[in-house]
């Protein structure tokens, strides 16, 4: 599979998306080698600083030469939402063609994409005092009791969503104590795109690997990322931040799974001043069952944490159990990720497809062996599971 830099028009914008561990990156890298590209991250959790492990993100040395545009600007305790970023992009897709370059949007953040390719809703952003207000009801009550006003304010976003969707429930209840207004209200006034821009050529490039392979891939790479150390970076982290388990920072994939664990183990860094124990406690009291660690304090010294090696040795039977249960979840909770990764994937291809008279083009749309094969080789390449 190859883009040819020298079909396209100056004024093009390509979007190039793929599920998580499928070789994006490596191919986001043959691209700008050919000296045609300025990359824009389009990715939700590369966002934050001092998240590197658990993200994947680029190495300090791969971004000083493959430079990206949005990695690494917000502290993990501030929110970032879809419109921002499309506020962001916007100015960055212009400098980038006032540089004699075609931006190359790369990432896995499917709901960035349908923005930039289908459009917003004008719904306002949630402001701080009405988050928290809406967090203290649901710590105070509890998810159900937000779920049932919903149904009396939102009815159309109640039947949509599954009474456990914490983040929408929450999301569609600060809209309205807001704006006064029903979230599904609001997503039903005119979108309007960056894709639609008449003065730009928009190419969405869908790639699709097999999943067999792509969990493989995934498997690989969690392996790489306990070896590296993420649960010594998560507790990092909660030292240097006064972090929330809800903070959207720490809903990511891998970092919930590790929060978990170490709330179930009564790790003493909650016993720092400047975190909420009690927040920590009932949120993920509520999501598991608490007999899924079988480690107590007891078992395991904060030095045995903080240097967690899957394999090592002074791991204790119960310990060993514990760290596999929080890497099995962490890996079935990244396929999952994958899954929805796939069917929005499908929802892009789609609308493309659908917009015969758009400038929306879908030059390459396959998950053959070729394609397959194409990402193993760079990747490959470069010793990278990016």
């Amino acid at each position: 599979m190859s883009l040819s830099t020298n079909s396209l028009t100056d004024n093009s914008v390509v979007c190039l998306m793929a599920p998580t561990a499928s070789g994006k990156t490596a191919l986001a890298y043959e691209l700008y080698d050919t000296g045609r590209y300025e990359l824009i991250s389009v990715d939700s959790a590369l966002i934050y600083r001092d998240m590197n492990i658990g993200t994947a993100k680029p190495t300090a040395t791969e971004l000083e030469r493959y430079p990206h545009h949005l990695v690494d600007i917000i502290d993990p305790t501030q929110s970032y939402s879809v419109a921002e970023f499309v506020c962001d992009v916007s100015p960055l897709i212009d400098s980038c063609h006032q540089n004699g370059k075609i931006p190359l949007l790369v990432g896995g953040t499917m709901m960035y994409y349908m923005a930039l390719l289908d459009g917003l809703s004008p719904v306002p952003d949630s402001n701080d005092k009405v988050r928290l207000q809406v967090e203290e009801w649901r710590l105070s009550e509890g998810i159900s009791a937000l779920y049932d006003y919903l149904g009396k304010v939102d009815p159309i976003g109640h039947q949509r969503l599954k009474p456990t969707d914490l983040q929408r429930i929450t999301r569609a209840l600060e809209v309205y104590i807001q704006t006064d207004k029903a979230l599904s209200t609001w997503q039903r006034e005119p979108k309007q795109a960056l894709a639609h821009n008449p003065a730009q050529r928009w190419h969405a490039l869908a790639v699709m690997p097999d999943r067999p392979w792509l969990h493989e891939r995934i498997a690989q790479r969690l392996d790489i990322m306990w070896n590296e150390g993420l649960v010594t970076e998560v507790l990092d982290l909660l030292t240097r931040y006064p972090l929330t388990p809800n903070m959207p920072a720490m809903r990511c994939v891998g970092y919930r799974q590790v929060l978990e664990y170490l709330v179930h183990i009564q790790h003493p860094i909650f016993e720092m001043s400047h975190l909420d124990k009690e927040s920590f406690y009932t949120v993920f009291a509520q999501s598991s069952d608490t007999n899924t660690y079988q480690t107590s304090q007891n078992n395991m010294s904060q030095k045995a944490v903080s240097t967690f090696k899957p394999n090592s040795k002074t791991n204790t039977e119960h310990q060993t159990l514990s760290c596999h249960q929080m890497q099995n979840k962490a890996l079935y909770a990244t396929r999952q990720l994958a899954k929805r990764q796939y069917t929005w994937l499908r929802k892009l291809t789609q609308l493309s497809s659908d917009r015969s008279d758009s400038s929306i083009e879908l030059p390459s749309h396959t998950n053959n062996k070729t394609t397959l094969q194409s990402f193993t080789t760079m990747a490959q390449a470069r010793d990278s599971l990016g």
